[in-house]
């Protein structure tokens, strides 16, 4: 008599999905998107508009104060410089009678020093002066100029000629490259320079002005021209005290 086997039940099959329907997570199937109910979305546009308005409510309250207190309109930072009291300071410790011209309004200093010469060795009276048109000569003097330091001072720019102010020849020195220099080699036992990038209108009149404060305060007359038209527009300079 033979054995019979006994098979075990096949599972149950699962029951696939219905016919037209996609399988879930198959490819081409539309992302599920979330749908805000009208409640969620009302609140949420109304937090957006109360941030309009507190930023708006914000910039109203302090623009009144902004336009009340506007900026200083200056020309700038403009110090009172008395240029004849520094130089009567400096006048006792420089061995020569520092220039201190009186330019009225014409040039207006923003600096007046005597320096002792302790890295050059070569003690100066230093004087800057702003010019009518807003450009800079600054003024230098010395009884112990030397070749080097002159060529310091001036830029190494070379002698490119004389020019007249005050009744003296100054010796006329441009670099070429907007910077140019006036000295004068004799001035009452000193040397003056003057250094800077404005036009050479504006040299010659403080040019002639250093040699009226000079010659003033030396009583000679230095054979200065009283009728030039660079001294007739320069208010002369009281004698300084010697």
């Amino acid at each position: 008599m033979s054995e019979l086997q006994e098979t075990p039940p096949a599972a149950p099959a699962s029951p696939g999905p219905a016919a037209g329907q996609d399988a879930p997570g198959a490819p081409g199937q539309a992302p599920v998107k979330p749908v805000l109910s009208a409640g969620a979305a009302k609140r949420a546009n109304a937090s957006v508009i109360g941030m309009i308005i507190a930023l708006v409510v914000s910039i109203a309250a302090f623009l009144p104060i902004v336009l009340m207190n506007p900026s200083p309109k200056s020309d700038g930072y403009r110090p009172d410089i008395n240029v004849g009291a520094v130089a009567q300071n400096a006048a006792d410790v420089a061995g020569f009678t520092p220039a201190a011209p009186d330019t009225s309004d014409t040039f207006r200093a923003n600096y007046a020093r005597w320096q002792s010469g302790t890295g050059s060795g070569v003690p100066t009276w230093e004087v800057g002066y702003l010019t009518p048109k807003e450009s800079f000569i600054a003024l230098v003097q010395t009884r112990q100029s030397n070749p080097t330091w002159l060529l310091q001072q001036v830029k190494s720019a070379p002698v490119t000629g004389t020019r007249s102010a005050g009744g003296r020849d100054w010796e006329l020195r441009d670099t070429g490259k907007g910077e140019k220099s006036m000295v004068l080699l004799d001035a009452g036992g000193s040397t003056v320079i003057l250094t800077g990038s404005a036009q050479l209108d504006e040299f010659t009149l403080l040019a002639a002005a250093v040699v009226k404060d000079l010659e003033g305060a030396s009583g000679t007359a230095g054979g200065a021209s009283p009728g030039s038209t660079a001294e007739a527009t320069v208010s002369p300079s009281p004698a300084a005290s010697p």
